[in-house]
Order: structure tokens, then C-alpha cells, then sequence
């Protein structure tokens, strides 16, 4: 059987289905899927996320530190820093270590979502964490084995962020197998909180060895991120299929419409990776014909910026909150920029309810964006007055640059990868996925890489530069927000957008028009009513 071996000795979720009936059944496998994905992008956000604590044990202020070592001369201010990071460039360094995990980390992702569109999803996601969580682990080994040289450090990041691009088109995926697009946006909102409960943890963890043993910060997480790797293998069903479910996936239809299939010709562990499905009519869709879908290039450019701004507090906010506010230490800073993710949470949770309400995610985006342009002028200004200022900016901040690119990631990458111009081709969604998070983490690469150039200048022009793509990202979603506009306000689709449901479809399907105008009459009723 293609069920993985932790499921088969779980009798109560295959039998609840002559227990419980086929709804109890369908929402055992649900949760399950729910819960595992969490816990997997949270390991794998939290294994991103040790260097950006780390960075203040790498290089300290030592002048304001006591040594009993006699061996120290008095005017050595770089004595308690780790070579290679004690001299003046340190921050240029850093930002070549940011730039090496998230250029690898772009780059792959195109890829990846490629490979997941035509491996088992489940093996796909074991490989992945367990090497990420190998590569992790490296970076903290040379603090053991007093590893200096800066460019065994920079292959480390390079080897993880190409391990770490495995992990998003995979769980977007496997969530999107399971669950219709009526409630995607408030389930992706809740579930998209393993972002920033990954950071979160990812900063506490690492942090507890700040000041010390820094390598440690490393390690934990890595044996955190390959340990769920196994969990993943032994107890993920990445596809309704596999036991026996078939899901509704069109909007207006209950996520809980199912059937149940007695045919017990599911895929086998035998089955080779990279399958081939009778079954399925559908072929994977090429990364030219995704980048066809309406919304997808509008969508990934927005997120580059979104993303850059987001990542930039990712790898940088403890090192700046340090930078702000000398008096705290570094573990400190650690926890205080830890509310920057709490208040993503409440973010990503509320854009994608109102999502859900309103059907409108760029209208959603834009609002959020023009809101946090401002927040974040006024963080850089205020932030250091106090604790409880910084505190409360921090979460304010954490919710207006984290909700777009927390709706973004989720939901609209879901309900774009499953759109009518796909004519119910769920393959095309690790393929959406990863063009769209693949061009936000090419803006993740660039953000934390300027931030290193400009921080010596002063921490005033990088929030200068983040302003700045806050207001480019609402600027590509000009197009949609119209569109949707209209549609709010007036109740009928604009001819561009019927145009590009019945193009696209011919661009992906040129062989069947037929279909082609079923789809468009079907789209035109479904807005209609």
C-alpha cells in the first residue's frame, strides 16, 4: 500500500469511515495533514532562522567587555570577535552569508517545484529536511572544530538554502490536495502562522547560546528540522487518493463534498519516485505555461518586494534592535524581535478571513501595504524610545508586512494554481507555488545583501530602502485591484478578465476547445450568481 507505514498501524483513522461516517473520516486526515505540514515549515523556518541571532556572537562590541585572559592588550577591541568576522567588513560579510542561503534558496525553487509536480510529495519532503537539517548542522560543527575560514561558512548557507527551497511547493501542495478553495484563505491564514512560530522559535532556541556556545544555535535546530524529516515519512498522506478520498475542489461547494473509493489500486511504497499516474488525464504544467495564468507574474512581483522587506527583519532585526538599544543583550534582542512574528500571526490570520469574505486578495494587499509604509517610518523613529514602544511597534509592524506576504504565499498561490484556466489540472500547484515564492525569495536574497552595503551608512537609509518596496509592491497590484474593483462594486467581470480565462485555457489546452468554451460559460455563470 502507498499509505505510509505510520498511518497503517493507526486502525482508528482507516476504520473511522464505518465508525464515524465519511465526513469524520475525511476531517481525521485533514487535521493530520494540517498539523504535520505546520510543524514541518515550522522546522524549516526555524532552521533558517539562528544566523540573524547569531550574527551578535560572531561580532561583539568587546570594548565594553572584561577578559581574564593577560594575553589580551588593552586596545584590542576585536579579541572576544570569531575570525572571520572581526574586522570592519564584518557587516558585508554577514550579508554575503545572506545572500549565499537565500540565492541558492531562489534559484532552487524553481526547480523544486518542478521535481514536486512529479515525485511522491512525502519522499520529496524527507529528503529535503533531512539534508537541510545536515547542512544546518555543518555551520555549527566549525564553531566545535574552530573552523575561520569565511568561505566553509558561506557553502554551508549556499548547501541549506538550496535544501530549505524543498519545503515550500511541497506543503502548499499537499495542503491544497486536501482542501477547496471556500476556505482556504482563513484555514492557509491560521496554518501560515508556521512561518512566524518558526521564527519564533527560531530565535529562542539559538538564543539560549547567544552569548556562549554559539555552534550549538546551529545543531539544535538541525537535529529538529531531520527528526520531523522521519515523522513526515513514516505518517504524511500528501494525496486524497492514496485512501481511498476524492475532495470537490470548485468554490462554492463544501470542503466536506467527498467520496469515498472502495478500489484498492492505490500507489504502493514500490511505486518509483517519480510517478505516473493512469488515472490522472492531466499533465504537470510547464513553468512557461504557469507564468500564463492571470495573476501570476502580478502576484510574484509583489511578493518580491513584500518578500524583501520581510525577509530583511528575518535576518536582521536582532542585530538592529541590539544596534537601537545597546543596553540589551544579545539574547534579549533575540526575544524582542520575536514579537515581530506575533504580530504576523494576527496578520496572515486576518488577511486571509477577510479574504475569504471578500474574495479580493489584491485589494486586501494593497490596503495592508499602504498602511505598513508609514508604520515603518515610524518604528525606525520611535522603536528605540523605550521598551514598551518598541514592544508595541514591533507588533504592529510584525502584522502590516507580514499579512501580504503571509496571503500571498498561501492562499493566493493556492487559488491561482487551481483556477479555471486549468480545467481542474491540480498539478499546476507546486508549479505556481514555486514561481511565485521563487521570485519573492530572489527579493529575499537582495534585501538582507543591501542591507549589509547600506547599514554602515546609517540604519535610517535601510528603512529608507524598505519604504521603498513596500510602495513597489502595492504598485504591481494596480492591474488587479482594478479588476477587482470593478467587480465589488459593479458585479460582473471585466471583459480583460474573461479574455484572459479563455486564452490562457488555449494556451495550456490547444486542443480542446470544446472545453474552452465550457470553461468560459461556466466562469461567466459562477460570477453572475
Amino acid at each position: 500500500m502507498s499509505i505510509p507505514l505510520g498511518v497503517r498501524v493507526l486502525p482508528n483513522v482507516r476504520s473511522s469511515s464505518t465508525v464515524f461516517g465519511t465526513n469524520r473520516r475525511l476531517v481525521s486526515y485533514q487535521t493530520s495533514v494540517l498539523i504535520l505540514t505546520f510543524l514541518t515549515y515550522v522546522s524549516y523556518h526555524l532552521s533558517r532562522k539562528p544566523l540573524s541571532v547569531i550574527k551578535n556572537s560572531l561580532h561583539k562590541n568587546c570594548s565594553s567587555l572584561n577578559s581574564a585572559s593577560s594575553t589580551i592588550l588593552p586596545n584590542d577591541t576585536t579579541w572576544c570577535d570569531w575570525s572571520p568576522f572581526e574586522g570592519d567588513d564584518y557587516e558585508h560579510l554577514f550579508g554575503w552569508l545572506d545572500v549565499g542561503f537565500l540565492g541558492t534558496y531562489a534559484a532552487c525553487m524553481f526547480l523544486s517545484g518542478y521535481v514536486a509536480e512529479r515525485m511522491n510529495l512525502r519522499y520529496f519532503l524527507t529528503v529535503g529536511m533531512l539534508c537541510s537539517g545536515a547542512s544546518v548542522a555543518m555551520f555549527g560543527v566549525g564553531y566545535f572544530l574552530n573552523i575561520h575560514n569565511f568561505y566553509f561558512y558561506l557553502v554551508m548557507q549556499m548547501i541549506a538554502g538550496g535544501f530549505q527551497s524543498t519545503g515550500w511547493p511541497a506543503v502548499v501542495a499537499t495542503v491544497g490536495n486536501w482542501f477547496g478553495p471556500g476556505r482556504r484563505g482563513a484555514i492557509m491564514g491560521i496554518w501560515n502562522s508556521h512561518t512566524s512560530v518558526g521564527n519564533i522559535l527560531g530565535a529562542l532556541i539559538p538564543g539560549i547560546w547567544a552569548d556562549g556556545a554559539w555552534g550549538w544555535g546551529f545543531i539544535v535546530p538541525g537535529i529538529i528540522i531531520g527528526s520531523l524529516g522521519v515523522v513526515v515519512f513514516f505518517f504524511l498522506v500528501p494525496y486524497p487518493k492514496d485512501v481511498g478520498i476524492e475532495i470537490e475542489n470548485s468554490r462554492g461547494k463544501a470542503d466536506g463534498d467527498v467520496s469515498v473509493s472502495t478500489n484498492s489500486s492505490v500507489h504502493n511504497e514500490e511505486t518509483p519516485l517519480i510517478e505516473h499516474d493512469a488515472e490522472d488525464e492531466h499533465e504537470a504544467v510547464s513553468l512557461k505555461k504557469a507564468l500564463l495564468l492571470p495573476g501570476v507574474i502580478e502576484f510574484s512581483l509583489c511578493l518580491f518586494f513584500a518578500k524583501l522587506v520581510s525577509y530583511t527583519f528575518l535576518f536582521w532585526l536582532p542585530k538592529y534592535i541590539k544596534a537601537s538599544m545597546p543596553s540589551l543583550t544579545g539574547e534579549k534582542a533575540a526575544d524582542l524581535s520575536t514579537l515581530f512574528d506575533v504580530g504576523g500571526v494576527v496578520g496572515g490570520f486576518i488577511a486571509g478571513a477577510v479574504t475569504d469574505h471578500n474574495v479580493s486578495p489584491g485589494i486586501n494587499c494593497v490596503v495592508l501595504l499602504a498602511f505598513g509604509t508609514p508604520m515603518l517610518f515610524v518604528y525606525q523613529a520611535y522603536g528605540s524610545v523605550s521598551y514598551g514602544a518598541s514592544v508595541a511597534l514591533l507588533l504592529v509592524c510584525g502584522a502590516l508586512v507580514n499579512g501580504p506576504y503571509a496571503l500571498i504565499t498561501t492562499a493566493v498561490s493556492a487559488e491561482l494554481g487551481t483556477q479555471k484556466a486549468l480545467q481542474g489540472n491540480k498539478k499546476a500547484l507546486a508549479t505556481v507555488t514555486s514561481i511565485i515564492d521563487g521570485t519573492g525569495s530572489i527579493g529575499a536574497a537582495l534585501g538582507p545583501l543591501l542591507t549589509g552595503w547600506i547599514s554602515p551608512t546609517g540604519w535610517k537609509n535601510v528603512f529608507y530602502m524598505l519604504i521603498s518596496a513596500n510602495i513597489m509592491a502595492a504598485c504591481f497590484l494596480v492591474r488587479i485591484v482594478r479588476k477587482e474593483a470593478r467587480k465589488m462594486c459593479c458585479g460582473y467581470v471585466p471583459p480583460d478578465d474573461e479574455e484572459d480565462v479563455t486564452h490562457v485555457t488555449k494556451e495550456i489546452y490547444p486542443d480542446t476547445e470544446e472545453n474552452v468554451q465550457q470553461t468560459y460559460e461556466n466562469h461567466l455563470a459562477e460570477q453572475k450568481s
